[in-house]
């Protein structure tokens, strides 16, 4: 539902804070260390040889997430080449090569979309779980219009976590963790077998922590209590036959982020020293539940259903001017409820062609209660103050399948497509500082998206593809603010041209990704001022398309105890023609999208760089293992990831704080391991930068500082 150009979203979400955190699994099984290890991608409905596999990506496991620092999704930014994350606590704008979320409202759906255990997520929201009990995550860059659909034009993100072995031991991790602003923090994991068909595994996570800002003025003793985070997760898995395992999985979450400090934009001060008198609250609460059902036929064929249930409420509450004078206040407690079914029939690995078809459903409702949402300046009377209520229901449908044709033994031709069709209502009530108006009003899209790619194995070694895909993202509604029903906004598209060559040296040593890609992104959605009367904020489409290109790399290598990895990526945004007017700046002279004229307000954007998409991302990671007389290790690590400037507008106004600078993020750590021991002298953030997280509404929001301790895990 589209608020304002200057309003904060009607949804919350929270994200992850919480720096260094725990371990994240069990100790990983013993490897070959003269190799890297094999990474396996289950993004094409199956698992398959991510060097082999025509997908520009970053797996991690979870012992490297672990030894990367990793507990939450913004910081993925730091690993993941073209991946930028900026966390503003009322949502996140995560982009992939230039292409994800940029506006902060929950009509406006996420380009990039996160799928955990097998289920896509609130779309959107709620993401700032933290990563525990891990197996691996996924980061897919580019569109994937095939497997992923809707809400996947700059990528996809997949975190799968641990699942207990039938017919196994009773197994599993405990850890604790000590660190400075009082961070106090457990975690652990047990699997347990119940007979020879049947196994659980039950994991847990709780952290807090004091806040890492210093508040002055009336609200210091609201929304500056620090971090409380709550997480459990229960799975079982049944496997009565070889041919059938049904694995159920089921999460809380309680997210209790206390509040999301932020001041003006432009303010002089440091961003963890600020003034606010409007109370601050954040915290997200929701449960998820998927049923995966495998079943294998004698033919090799496997039918697949994922059924999937998430029921989450949100709550914020925020100083809007960030100040300690004036009185701006926003709050919401909005609901959100989803279905989903997905059913595959997936072909064996073996044969000259392997094929995919699937069909899948989702059901997603946000409500918004009344006398839960409101803006006021001041608050407590209805001439002063924005409210709404009501319903936003969205539906999704969609038919997919892929087919890979063998050509030659080295030589594969793939081409994939799915149809999606969507619809989004709102059924909302507003009273705009006195005036009501209602809402009822809808929008449906369809499209077809889909794959071509050419595939050459040229050896085990070496792997060369090239590839047309295109994404989709559907269109929403924009709330009412006076002038009657506003049309809705359109889709945005996006066709990708990529190729890649992806190769392994000196006997497994060193395994490396290249590509290069080019994509033609149309129809932007982006909140400019009312073309008519740009006294209003109004989301609508950029007319003419943006180019976008770039190109990536990623390396690991292990030469006996010196291990290293390390990922960049290099792009270029070019915007189309598009007059837009900047909704900060008060005026009512039409301003014509396709053509002005350029006036007092009125910007011709042509060439200008997209949002949140920087020049420049690198990251590389160095690690030493030594070997003591008493067989324990002893292993330094050294991790730095660099995010280039970037900006949160269109209109690249410098003077209005649009810029976005650099990040140069240091973490390090020192692991001891002792028998089934392992303690770890950690720090994130290791010069203590002093960085903007993101920019909206015209306030600043930091990321997090310097943060260090010790955490110790046993395995069992």
């Amino acid at each position: 539902m589209k608020i304002r150009a200057f309003l904060l979203s009607a949804s919350v979400l929270a994200l992850g804070w919480s720096g260094a955190a725990m371990a994240q699994t069990t100790p990983p099984p013993p490897k070959d260390d003269t190799q890297v290890d094999e990474v396996v991608v289950t993004a094409e409905r199956r698992s398959t040889n991510l060097q082999q596999t025509p997908i520009a990506a970053t797996v991690i496991t979870g012992a490297k997430l672990e030894e990367k620092g990793i507990t939450s999704v913004d910081q993925l930014q730091f690993v993941v080449p073209a991946a930028v994350i900026n966390n503003f606590g009322q949502g996140i704008d995560f982009n992939i090569r230039g292409i994800g979320k940029s506006e902060h409202n929950s009509q406006t759906l996420t380009g990039v979309i996160t799928y955990r255990d097998n289920i896509a997520t609130f779309p959107g929201y709620f993401t700032g779980e933290p990563y525990y009990d891990v197996a691996s995550v996924e980061v897919l860059r580019g569109p994937q219009g095939t497997f992923v659909g809707q809400n996947a034009t700059g990528g996809a993100v997949f975190v799968n976590t641990n699942n207990p072995v039938v017919g196994g031991s009773t197994s599993g991790y405990i850890a604790g963790q000590l660190g400075n602003y009082a961070d106090i923090a457990a975690q652990g994991a047990v699997s347990i077998p119940l007979g020879d068909t049947f196994a659980a595994r039950i994991a847990f996570n709780a952290e807090q922590r004091d806040s890492f800002y210093d508040i002055t003025g009336p609200a210091t003793a609201t929304g500056n209590e620090g971090l409380r985070f709550y997480n459990a997760r229960l799975t079982l898995v049944w496997k009565p036959t070889d041919k059938l395992t049904v694995n159920f999985k089921t999460d809380y979450n309680y997210l209790n982020y206390g509040g999301y400090p932020s001041d003006p934009v432009l303010s002089p001060n440091d961003p963890f020293k600020i003034t606010a008198n409007a109370p601050m609250f954040a915290r997200d609460r929701f449960v998820r539940s998927a049923l995966r059902a495998d079943y294998v036929f004698d033919n090799g064929i496997t039918f697949r259903s994922v059924s999937g249930y998430q029921y989450g409420n949100t709550a914020y509450k925020a100083d809007l001017d960030g100040r300690s004078t004036g009185f701006n206040t926003f709050y919401d407690y909005v609901q959100e409820e989803t279905y989903s079914q997905e059913l595959n029939l997936i072909s064996p690995d073996t044969g000259r062609v392997k094929w995919v078809a699937g069909a899948y459903f989702q059901a997603d409702e946000a409500k918004f209660p009344p006398g839960q949402f409101f803006i006021g300046i001041p608050p407590g009377s209805i001439f002063t103050q924005y409210t709404l209520y009501g319903t936003n229901p969205k539906q999704n449908t969609a038919v997919f399948g892929q087919v890979g044709f063998k050509l030659t033994d080295s030589l594969e031709l793939q081409v994939g497509a799915r149809y999606s069709r969507t619809t989004t209502t709102n059924h909302v009530h507003v009273l705009q500082y006195g005036l009501p108006i209602t809402q009822e009003q809808s929008a449906k899209s369809n499209n077809t998206s889909g794959k071509v790619a050419l595939n050459w194995t040229i050896n085990p070694h070496h792997f060369v593809y090239a590839f047309v895909a295109t994404g989709y993202k559907p269109g929403g509604l924009n709330v009412p603010v006076g002038l009657g029903l506003p049309a809705p906004f359109g889709p945005e598209k996006v066709t990708e041209y990529e190729v890649g060559w992806k190769a392994g040296f000196f006997g497994g040593q060193l395994r490396t990704q290249i590509d290069a890609f080019y994509n033609d992104y149309k129809g932007f959605q982006v909140i400019i001022g009312y073309p008519a009367f740009p006294t209003f904020g109004f989301e609508l489409n950029n007319p003419n398309p943006t180019r976008m290109y770039g190109v990536e790399f990623q390396a690991e290598a292990v030469f006996g105890d010196l291990s290293i990895d390390a990922g960049g990526a290099w792009m270029k945004s070019e915007l189309g023609k598009f007059y837009a007017h900047d909704p900060r700046i008060p005026g009512v002279v039409a301003c014509d999208p396709e053509t002005g004229p350029v006036g007092p307000g009125c910007f011709n954007l042509d060439g200008r760089d997209q949002t949140y998409a920087p020049e420049v991302t690198a990251n590389i990671g160095i690690q030493y293992r030594f070997t003591l007389d008493n067989g324990d290790r002893l292993i330094p690590r050294l991790n730095y990831g660099y995010v280039s400037p970037q900006w949160a507008t269109l209109f690249e106004n410098r003077a209005r704080g649009d810029r976005i600078e650099q990040r140069n993020i240091f973490n390090a750590q020192f692991a001891w391991t002792h028998g089934d021991v392992i303690t770890t002298l950690y720090a994130t953030n290791l010069t203590d930068q002093h960085y903007i997280g993101a920019i909206n509404s015209g306030l600043r929001f930091a990321g997090p500082p310097r943060q260090f301790g010790i955490r110790v895990m046993k395995a069992f």
